[in-house]
């Protein structure tokens, strides 16, 4: 009998960067100054969804991204992978600082949150 493993496999820079994140189904748009948004559902369910609407509360709130942010939510579209991602954001914004390691907690954050996938 085979045992499971408990621990999570680690993940190298190197695996990372070749992932292909794939944004999930939101509704997301564009602004003016070409910042995302993301309109995310409070509740996956119908109960929550009715309650909000007994209470005349949105059912969705607004995930506002910065030009960071959006442009990394644009690239993932399951065809770019992380390195080519970076390689963009080192084009758009050479006198950022950090970007691998601020590309890589973003792209965490929005796994976690379930906004991606890989």
């Amino acid at each position: 009998m085979l045992k499971k493993q408990n621990k999570k496999e680690k993940i190298t820079i190197e695996k990372f960067l070749s992932f292909k994140p794939v944004r999930e189904n939101f509704e997301w748009y564009k602004t003016d100054e070409k910042l995302v948004r993301i309109v995310v559902p409070k509740f996956k369910g119908t109960l929550g969804k009715k309650f909000c609407k007994i209470m005349g509360k949105q059912d969705t709130f607004t995930a506002n991204l910065d030009k960071i942010g959006s442009m990394v939510w644009e690239n993932c579209d399951g065809s770019h992978t992380v390195k080519d991602i970076l390689d963009i954001l080192e084009k758009e914004f050479p006198k950022e600082e950090n970007l691998l390691n601020r590309l890589i907690i973003f792209l965490q954050q929005m796994k976690r949150l379930k906004y991606i996938s890989y």
